[in-house]
């Protein structure tokens, strides 16, 4: 999910062998009316030592989203794909330069055997949601209602995380942003928006387990004019993600990205166009249950002296444009999250309104989907006190100039003591 440095109002069957490819122990003999004595001695010692000799075949390990028996769609929860907490490690990276001892130290492997708790939620947070993104990119195409997608990615979600509460569940409402709107669209009940063949539509969602939060992000287009659009923006995230690491400054992460993203450029009938980065958009640190934790990744050079470290959770998250470079707030807002801690409303539709949202959300974002989704009804009233007071914040479409085509990737990392690891990254993206 974006951070934007905008003002923001304060949420089978088994193959048969075919005879040429059998050993000679695999093929049947044949019987020899006369003298057959020596040539099934010599065959049978030639089994003999086809035995002695045939080494066992190792079964390769299946590995990547759905590889232990996924149903199309998505329906079993990873928790019984990988028994035991048997979850796949992101990509590893190992630290570079002054850190490069931390791969060996016996005092930072220690520390990672402390945190064991928590990568183990994060991996199976992760695993979720490569499972989930690979079924939704198979089935979102031109047509489709973007309702139906954002139903899907939930209802996909809460099955393969086994969805309860504050233990498990969606991180936040599912992004599905076209176009010039960057960021911050889901639809609301009643919202129909279908996809069209010349739309760029970026996908973002979360699954967090005990408050660990994945965020993660891609972009689809069905016109290849748009992959230069979204080559830069993918290239500009993984430069982020490389650059990244302890101690490392957060202006020289932006200064890198920018680099990469402006040193793209596209054609759009007949007219050759910068990309850019949109500069006041930004990815995050990620605390327990708080999808924006306090630290902003730039996406272009700003000076900041802010060092990542040990232990830390982060979202890159880029956003390249064919536009002004610049989001605004506009059109009906959808998602929300509760500050924390808040004052208590004096308005009675408020007050219970924000008992519900501390029932079933606490400081994690939601949209008004979800509450219709708990039976709440007519809260409109209500939940414009909240924002009103500050009790609730609202976050807008994220929005660059109309006409424009915006894209998006995101990557979710953990610097742990001894390496950096990519937790999101799958063969996708």
């Amino acid at each position: 999910m974006t951070q934007a440095s905008v003002a923001t109002p304060a949420a089978d069957a088994v193959p048969t062998k075919e005879l040429s490819s059998l050993t000679v122990s695999d093929k049947q003999p044949q019987s020899d009316a006369e003298g057959g004595s020596d040539d099934e001695n010599e065959v049978e010692a030639e089994k003999k030592k086809k035995k002695k000799n045939k080494k066992k075949k190792k079964k390769a390990k299946k590995t990547g989203a759905g590889a232990a028996g996924q149903t199309t769609p998505p329906s079993i929860p990873v928790s019984q794909l990988f028994p035991g907490n048997s979850y796949s490690e992101g990509q590893i990276c190992e630290y570079m330069d002054d850190n490069m001892y931390r791969t060996t130290s016996e005092e930072m492997r220690a520390r990672d055997r402390a945190n064991e708790k928590q990568l183990t939620d994060l991996r199976r947070a992760a695993e979720v949601h490569r499972e989930v993104r690979r079924y939704a990119r198979s089935i979102i195409k031109p047509g489709v209602d973007l309702a139906d997608v954002a139903e899907m990615i939930e209802n996909g979600t809460r099955a393969l995380v086994e969805a309860k509460g504050f233990e498990s569940g969606i991180g936040f409402p599912t992004g599905l942003s076209i176009n010039h709107v960057a960021a911050h669209y889901t639809p609301n009940s009643g919202d129909h928006v279908i996809v069209k063949e010349d739309d760029v539509l970026k996908v973002d969602f979360g699954v967090h387990v005990n408050g660990n939060i994945i965020d993660s992000a891609f972009t689809m287009s069905w016109n290849d004019r748009y992959d230069p659009l979204l080559n830069a923006v993918r290239d500009a995230t993984n430069t982020g993600v490389r650059e990244a690491g302890i101690d490392v400054r957060l202006g020289d992460i932006g200064a890198a990205i920018q680099e990469v993203m402006e040193s793209y450029e596209i054609v759009l009938d007949g007219k050759t166009i910068p990309i850019r980065p949109l500069r006041n958009l930004c990815g995050h640190n990620i605390g327990s249950y708080v999808i924006h934790g306090g630290k902003s990744v730039p996406i272009v050079a700003n000076g900041d002296q802010t060092r990542m470290e040990e232990g830390e959770l982060f979202a890159i998250e880029t956003f390249g444009t064919t536009g002004k470079g610049l989001v605004v707030e506009e059109g009906v807002c959808s998602h929300y999250s509760m500050n924390s801690p808040h004052s208590q409303p004096r308005l009675p539709s408020a007050k219970k309104l924000l008992g519900t949202i501390e029932k079933n959300f606490g400081t994690l974002p939601f949209c008004r989907r979800y509450l219709d989704r708990l039976g709440e009804s007519h809260y409109y009233l209500g939940l414009k006190h909240l924002v009103d007071d500050g009790i609730v914040n609202a976050y807008p479409p994220l929005c660059d100039v109309q006409g424009s085509y915006t894209a998006q990737f995101e990557h979710s990392f953990i610097l742990r003591p001894t390496v950096k690891e990519v937790l999101s990254r799958g063969d996708d993206y």
